[in-house]
């Protein structure tokens, strides 16, 4: 009998199922959207519930569309949205919302806590003390939910992101893997542990966290009463790791940036831990005994700019409109977006910028809101490739998730880049890298070197710009970024 890998790749608005073949080919696909909360002006949250029915339902369409059997999966791998915070007790049932990585609301927290303690955090996690990571999420969580504490302390309540929770709902083991551990902020990347000193720091009880194991290892099976066969769930990957090794990012140098609601650019740095003062330093995976570590660049906002201009301000009626619009146009006009709706993260990391478009005259229309959406995606990009090139040669960015299907994006990107952007045939990179890690733990792949023959490219956008028009609109763009920071401070927010 056949066999195939599923991969579940739970996003910040939507959850997906993905059968894969030995190829890597799709033979089916299951997405479902669920609700996003947001109870305050820069609070998100998401219900855990509404997450897991969401992923659950995709699981069951992606199987029948691949017309295949429960019993024909070999292994399940498992990305998710990182940071996502989640409080449940041991029957699975969520103790609160979970906040989401966007979510704000512990800023000021964070701010106390990197005064004291931001060197020192830095130098355990690899990263620079925010409101986006898990840590200041918990404590908020075990402070603020009434007698969460009490049941912390008394064993009842479990914390995990969200490939913990699926996992658990899965097979009841409450594991996670190096990847999301590392982006906690209470995870020593060098020990490889959790760090005794921040939990005191952050006052979170040992306990109520998950086992961290590697990236491609069999953590449990499914329970038989949900799929009709026992499955081992054997891959488990924050999205833009597991993007990073779907894109067979496997060699020190190699990067790739994932077009998301955020977008986020990752560069292998193989077994060292390299600093850098304004990106951060994380886990790829933990692979056969042996850590890869990689330099990452956290973009907040850039697919959700395009959401914005579709449901917010309503100028577009579906996202693939914006390439068109932009194409109307000979250049920007002197129109920047900065799309700082919830601060600025790598190279900034402004937790107090938020969104400016500058530039406008009576002339302005729509197709400049859209060129100007599209471009800040690829200075955003710019902005984190700049930094990384301080410490890793870098020669080609690999490129994935839904945005890539924009031609003019993509161009634009390697323009102000002045660097070949290479687009795969399979843009699902993130599900990929998933379903790859799982594989390989249950040898339905036998080696990376398998992996790297099964990549393969679609498209090369070569750069076409003259370096003088790129410097300039560079200019205009670190300009306009300049008048955004801070703003949530100018009005007292």
């Amino acid at each position: 009998m056949e066999k195939f890998i599923l991969s579940l790749d739970e996003g910040t608005t939507s959850a997906r199922a993905i059968i894969f073949d030995r190829e890597s080919n799709i033979l089916g696909i299951g997405q479902y959207e669920f609700p996003q909360h947001y109870p305050r002006p820069g609070w998100v949250e998401h219900d855990p519930e509404e997450i897991w029915e969401a992923q659950f339902r995709a699981i069951k369409t992606a199987i029948e569309r691949a017309k295949i059997e429960p019993g024909q999966i070999a292994a399940i791998g498992v990305t998710n949205q990182r940071e996502t915070t989640i409080v449940w007790d041991r029957n699975g049932k969520p103790l609160y919302n979970a906040i989401v990585w966007q979510c704000r609301r512990t800023a000021e927290m964070v701010e106390e806590i990197k005064r004291e303690y931001g060197d020192m955090i830095r130098q355990k996690t690899g990263l620079v003390p925010d409101a986006y990571f898990s840590a200041s999420k918990l404590k908020w969580l075990l402070d603020n939910v009434p007698g969460l504490r009490e049941k912390a302390e008394k064993g009842e309540v479990l914390f995990g992101t969200v490939d913990t929770f699926l996992i658990y709902r899965l097979t009841g083991e409450h594991v996670t893997d190096y990847s999301n551990a590392s982006r906690t902020m209470l995870f020593n990347i060098k020990r490889l542990d959790w760090d005794d000193e921040l939990l005191e720091i952050f006052g979170i009880p040992r306990d109520i966290l998950p086992e961290v194991r590697e990236s491609s290892e069999v953590y449990g099976y499914t329970r038989r009463d949900l799929l009709g066969a026992e499955i081992p769930v054997s891959g488990d990957a924050g999205d833009q790791q597991a993007a990073l090794f779907g894109q067979a990012g496997f060699e020190t140098g190699m990067v790739k940036a994932t077009y998301g609601t955020g977008s986020f650019i990752l560069a292998n740095t193989g077994k060292t831990v390299r600093y850098s003062n304004n990106l951060l330093t994380t886990i790829a995976w933990g692979l056969k005994g042996k850590v890869t570590y990689a330099l990452e660049g956290s973009i907040f906002v850039t697919g959700a700019a395009v959401q914005w201009l579709r449901d917010g301000i309503k100028i577009i009626r579906h996202a693939a409109e914006t390439e068109e619009l932009a194409e109307k146009l000979e250049s920007n006009e002197g129109v920047y977006f900065v799309p700082a709706f919830v601060g600025l993260g790598a190279p900034y990391w402004d937790q107090f910028a938020r969104g400016l478009i500058i530039g406008i005259t009576r002339g302005t229309g729509r197709e400049h809101l859209a060129r100007a959406t599209l471009e800040a995606i690829a200075y955003l990009t710019r902005d984190v490739i700049e930094e990384m090139e301080k410490l890793v040669g870098i020669k080609e960015l690999r490129v994935d998730g839904g945005a890539t299907a924009n031609d003019f994006l993509m161009q634009f990107q390697a323009d102000i880049l002045n660097r070949r952007v290479v687009r795969p045939v399979v843009k699902e990179t993130t599900a990929l890298g998933a379903a790859y890690l799982a594989g390989l733990a249950v040898d339905y792949w036998e080696s990376l070197e398998e992996i790297e023959r099964l990549w393969k490219v679609e498209k090369i956008f070569e750069p076409k710009m003259d370096e003088k028009t790129r410097e300039k609109l560079y200019r205009g763009w670190k300009e306009a970024v300049k008048r955004a920071m801070g703003w949530a401070k100018v009005v007292g927010e």
